[in-house]
């Protein structure tokens, strides 16, 4: 059974930092690009960041140079460093495990955990 539990968010204030962790199992972690999506209340979920198998990432023009995807595979975790934040990244924010396999994309969900930026 393919688990991805998130874990770090909360409540801060405009300007502070938060680290959002997804651990994952019941897949080969290594083998999945994992991403981080938002959903902020009235809005379509959209993509944060992801970071692939191999390392590559890529940011929302929103999130660039603010947040950080990195990820230990060892571990089995990924992580999104979240820095100067603004009230605009309140979401809540769920993790993603993809993976192509023979032409099919194979994909999981974390439950989500909440965002708020807020003084």
């Amino acid at each position: 059974q393919v688990q991805l539990v998130e874990s770090g968010g909360g409540l801060v204030q405009p300007g502070g930092s938060l680290r959002l962790s997804c651990a994952a199992s019941g897949i080969i972690f290594s083998m999945y690009a994992m991403g981080w999506y938002r959903q902020a209340p009235g809005k379509q979920r959209e993509l944060v960041a992801v970071i692939t198998s191999g390392l590559s990432t890529n940011y929302a023009d929103t999130v660039k140079g603010r947040f950080t995807i990195s990820r230990d595979n060892a571990k089995n975790t990924v992580y999104l460093q979240m820095n100067s934040l603004k009230p605009e990244d309140t979401a809540v924010y769920y993790c993603n495990a993809a993976r192509t396999r023979n032409g099919a994309l194979r994909d999981y969900w974390g439950q989500g955990t909440q965002v708020t930026v807020s003084s």
